[in-house]
């Protein structure tokens, strides 16, 4: 395997102190040991829940961090012995609005990002009309980043990114707080950017984003891979399942331990709404399971009933909670 990205028992541990008085040494092992390769020209998905270790991988790999042991290397550069040969080669790109200067144009931005890059003027002739052309920015490249979409700054981020060519782009959530609309124009971007054969590492919360976009994933928890495998690989973990979705108002927290005690339920979660509860149950039975559901749910109202076949999603679910399970 022609690898762009290696990683080794890569681990990283935070340490910091707690208390007023009498003061404690607490350590909190955020990556615990984690392997896995890229190969170029692939688009590698980082899945995991919030605090699972996905963005202090990616400021390792980017040499924002140094890790506390493992190691780890991009095109053959070491991340920390030969960072300075790294950071040329790659580009990365943080969820959210920093980053830019909101009282200049986009086209100002990716001209005073170039000068800072030492891109050379004539090349900066040719690349910025087609970046701003990639991120369909051309129309808006002369207006004020302050009167851009959000959608659009995070465009312009990934156009500010492309400027040096890298060779490996990291892309930490970018979607994340966007609309369905600009969502949809940055998963566009990053395909257009995949079809190119960039080796892109993406971590994401959107399950479909990641099913759509990936040739593998791994999905990590608790700073661990519990599963690295492709989207359909990975579909077949809940391949003995099926998904039956309630949408549920006055729904309580005794609801969802009963019906997590049903001995056919294999996996419950629910998704706060505006005025009702969508609960999404994994059950091996489908819909012969609903009458033994909707009886444990007796005095609440039940707007709506469906049964359909498991996603990305619900084995990520099945996967996160197995590793939860065995930590306790």
């Amino acid at each position: 395997m022609n690898s762009a990205i290696q990683v080794i028992h890569l681990r990283r541990v935070y340490k910091s102190y707690v208390g007023v008085f009498r003061r404690k040494l607490k350590e909190v092992e955020a990556v615990k040991g984690i392997s896995f390769e890229v190969e170029a020209g692939e688009l590698f998905g980082v899945l995991g829940p919030n605090g699972a270790g996905k963005t202090t991988t990616v400021k390792m790999l980017t040499t924002l961090l140094i890790p506390t042991s493992g190691s780890a290397t991009i095109l053959g550069y070491d991340v920390v012995k030969q960072a300075e040969a790294v950071r040329p080669r790659i580009g990365f790109i943080f969820g959210g609005e920093r980053g830019l200067y909101w009282r200049l144009s986009g086209l100002d931005n990716l001209r005073y990002f170039s000068s800072l890059y030492q891109i050379d003027p004539e090349v900066q002739k040719q690349r910025i009309p087609y970046l701003l052309e990639l991120v369909g920015l051309q129309d808006r490249a002369n207006e004020k980043v302050e009167g851009y979409s959000r959608g659009m700054k995070q465009r312009l981020h990934i156009a500010r990114t492309l400027l040096n060519d890298p060779e490996v782009m990291f892309l930490d959530e970018p979607s994340i707080g966007l609309d369905p609309v600009a969502a949809r124009d940055i998963r566009q971007v990053v395909r257009d950017l995949r079809d190119q054969k960039k080796t892109i590492l993406l971590t994401t919360h959107y399950m479909f984003e990641a099913d759509e976009l990936c040739r593998r994933i791994a999905v990590i928890n608790h700073g661990e891979i519990v599963a690295l495998d492709t989207p359909a690989n990975l579909k077949r973990v809940v391949q003995d399942l099926s998904v039956v979705e309630l949408e549920v108002k006055a729904f309580t927290p005794h609801a969802l331990e009963q019906l997590k005690q049903l001995p056919f339920v294999d996996a419950v979660t629910v998704d706060e709404r505006e005025q009702t509860s969508l609960v999404t149950i994994q059950t091996p039975r489908g819909s012969e399971a609903v009458p033994e559901l909707l009886a444990q749910l007796n005095g609440a109202t039940i707007q709506k009933v469906s049964v359909r076949e498991p996603t990305l999603e619900d084995a990520y679910v099945r996967l996160v909670e197995n590793a939860d399970e065995t930590k306790t």
